[in-house]
Parts: C-alpha cells; sequence; structure tokens
C-alpha cells in the first residue's frame, strides 16, 4: 500500500497505464464529528496524458462510518464510484501527486442524509419513538390572527406614522 498515488509523467507511456493499488485511511483527515474512514480506498485507474491534463478513469472505492439521520446508529456504507473519470492539470513536468484528487472524489458522493437501510448490511431504519413529540396535542391551538385581506406587515410602520401625525 503506497502512501500517496504519484504518477512518474515521463514515464507514462502515450497510450496511458492502468494503476491498482490502496492509499491509507489518514489521506481523508475528516473532522472528528464527520463520517470517518474504516478501510483504505482502493482504486483501479487509467492514467493518459492529454496535453497538460492527467485523465484518470476506473474505479474507486472506500468503506466509510455514518451515523444514521434517522436512527442515530452507526453504520458502514462503501462509497463506490464505478465510472470515475477525473482531470487533473498537469502544473510540471516530473511527479504528479493526485492523492487530494482522489480524496476529493469520494468525499463528493457522500450522501446528504445518510440511512442505515443503505448501508453496506443494511439494517431496519426506522426512527426511535422516543425521539418522536408524543406528547404534542392533537389539535393545534396556536391562536392567528385574522388578517383584514391586506398585507399586514406595514402595521408597525403605520403605527409608527400615526404617532407623528398626533403630535
Amino acid at each position: 500500500m503506497a502512501d500517496r498515488f504519484i504518477i512518474d509523467l515521463p514515464t507514462l507511456p502515450e497510450e496511458g497505464k492502468v494503476f491498482r493499488d490502496e492509499l491509507p485511511a489518514e489521506i481523508f483527515d475528516l473532522p472528528r464529528h464527520d463520517p470517518h474512514p474504516v478501510g483504505p480506498l482502493s482504486y483501479e485507474l487509467h492514467a493518459q496524458r492529454f496535453g497538460s491534463e492527467l485523465l484518470l478513469t476506473g474505479t474507486l472505492s472506500a468503506p466509510f462510518e455514518f451515523t444514521c439521520v434517522r436512527t442515530l446508529h452507526p453504520f458502514v456504507r462503501t462509497i463506490r464510484i464505478d465510472h470515475a473519470s477525473i482531470a487533473v492539470e498537469i502544473e510540471q513536468e516530473g511527479p504528479l501527486d493526485a492523492t487530494e484528487a482522489l480524496r476529493e472524489e469520494i468525499l463528493i458522493e457522500f450522501p446528504d442524509y445518510p440511512r442505515c437501510d443503505e448501508a453496506d448490511l443494511p439494517m431496519h431504519c426506522e426512527i426511535d419513538p422516543r425521539y418522536l413529540a408524543v406528547d404534542k396535542p392533537a389539535v393545534d391551538t396556536v391562536d392567528t390572527r385574522p388578517r383584514a385581506g391586506g398585507d399586514d406587515r406595514w402595521s408597525a410602520l403605520d403605527a409608527l406614522d400615526n404617532l407623528d401625525s398626533e403630535r
């Protein structure tokens, strides 16, 4: 397992080359309360140079532990990208470190609202009744002022105008 995904551009064949390996989970370096990786980032990518860009195509995958938004239970889900297509700009000749590009590609695939029924081993995903407002009255008792057919957002300013005319 390599620490970084580095491609030596001068030795890269014109038709490209396939790279298969894993990168350590530490490359993600996420804050404490974010999902955290539970395994390495695996990749199988074909790298080919096109002018001042390096195109990487292939598959990426990395397992993460998420917290379910419904049940608040942790679960593992592997983020897998089967048809990844990543363009990396070549700024200088020599070795090119594409680790950050792979990392970002995985991170943008994180689910917005992770649910444990979408885990690698799906679980029953139902809101725990302890978190429901069971003591809420069945009837809404909020007294709302009736509107007199118009827009009453300006009524506070109208009251100020009336004060000026009384002086």
